[in-house]
């Protein structure tokens, strides 16, 4: 990248940190990054419910569309460290680096615009990630407009500073929340066989979600109590409501399910037994993420030609990411890039988007997307 550029994508990667935004309400990182784009670059903006895409098009109307994805929302988490450009929204802020990856795909808008690709490219600037709604909203723009490839690059700690991480295959795999809500009868502390507690209930559908995690599966199956909750601490009620949540995690999705199935049989047995009833809600719904392999060798091939160092992943990420979304219609990759072995953690307090890694997401994508680097 051009020395101006990089200053740029770093002005415009803490400009964004300023403004963090949660899911689904990005209005002013939207505002921000078309005015940047309007400003620096001569691309085509579209607007669609609560994202928008730019389209550079090619020089070549027989080559195939290629797409590029970046994430725009944040946690609902305080800054936490004293950054000259920290969160001035309270109670929110950029602790994934959704910010920094916004900023690079800007970075090659910039490049295209003095190295116009052959291919037309899309742009994509998503919404909510965090809950694994934003993909499911973008992603079909990807047959709409015949696109052949889609690209994503996620910054990921504990790895070499600028180092290219990838996995054939499964990359990261899908997960949900399920909340379990059971309802009986409130009665006196002192007379508690009067009411109906769906306190033993909570308890033994805990244990049942760690027996089912333990079984026997074809790939990983994680099943985490995220959260009990029966009645309010009172000390002279014994409660009548309570609820279970839980983030089921799965390698294959039709594992998932059937955990999920599983879970909603056995919490309709203990619900029957104790005289309650119950109800389920699933949120933050994430598909599994598979790489092509065409695709991934297009990214080591870029990463060699640029004299990115790059290693495989042994273990998948856990975490789950809603690119899965995308590779639903059509190939593609998801790559990661090293902040440094020792930089904060994802979604921790300490942790601030590495600046020093954006030129290579920039570059990576540039030589993806077809001109000479």
């Amino acid at each position: 990248m051009k020395q101006e550029h990089i200053r740029q994508i770093t002005a415009l990667r803490r400009a964004l940190h300023r403004i963090p935004e949660p899911a689904f309400q990005e209005r002013e990182t939207l505002s921000l990054l078309k005015g940047f784009l309007r400003t620096h670059t001569t691309l085509t903006l579209q607007d669609r419910e609560g994202w928008f895409y730019a389209v550079r098009e090619g020089t070549d109307p027989a080559a195939g569309a290629i797409a590029f994805r970046a994430d725009m929302d944040a946690l609902p988490m305080e800054e936490g460290i004293p950054l000259p450009h920290a969160s001035r929204n309270p109670g929110c802020s950029h602790k994934c680096g959704h910010d920094g990856h916004c900023a690079a795909l800007c970075g090659l808008a910039l490049e295209l615009e003095r190295r116009p690709p052959k291919r037309t490219v899309y742009l994509i600037f998503q919404p909510a990630e965090e809950v694994g709604g934003g993909g499911a909203r973008c992603a079909p723009l990807l047959r709409e407009k015949g696109v052949s490839e889609v690209y994503a690059f996620h910054n990921l700690s504990g790895y070499p500073e600028g180092q290219l991480l990838y996995r054939r295959g499964l990359t990261q795999p899908a997960s949900e929340g399920l909340t379990v809500r059971l309802t009986g009868r409130p009665a006196h502390a002192s007379a508690p066989e009067e009411g109906r507690s769906p306190a033993e209930a909570a308890a033994r559908l805990v244990l049942l979600a760690r027996a089912l995690a333990e079984e026997p599966h074809r790939g990983m199956v994680l099943c985490t109590v995220t959260g009990v909750r029966v009645g309010e601490g009172d000390f002279g009620i014994a409660p009548g409501e309570g609820e279970v949540r839980l983030t089921l995690r799965a390698e294959e999705e039709a594992e998932l399910r059937t955990l999920e199935a599983r879970l909603r049989r056995g919490a309709e047995t203990l619900a029957e037994e104790h005289g309650l009833t119950v109800s389920f809600t699933v949120s933050d719904r994430f598909p599994e993420t598979r790489n092509d392999d065409a695709c991934l060798d297009r990214v080591l091939s870029a990463a060699e030609r640029l004299g990115i160092p790059a290693a495989p992943m042994g273990e998948l990420w856990r975490a789950s990411e809603d690119f899965g979304h995308y590779t639903k219609q059509c190939p593609g990759a998801m790559f990661y890039l090293g902040n440094g072995t020792d930089y904060p953690p994802l979604h921790t307090v300490g942790y601030d988007c590495n600046d020093r890694i954006l030129p290579a997401a920039a570059d990576l994508f540039l030589v993806l997307a077809g001109p000479e680097p």
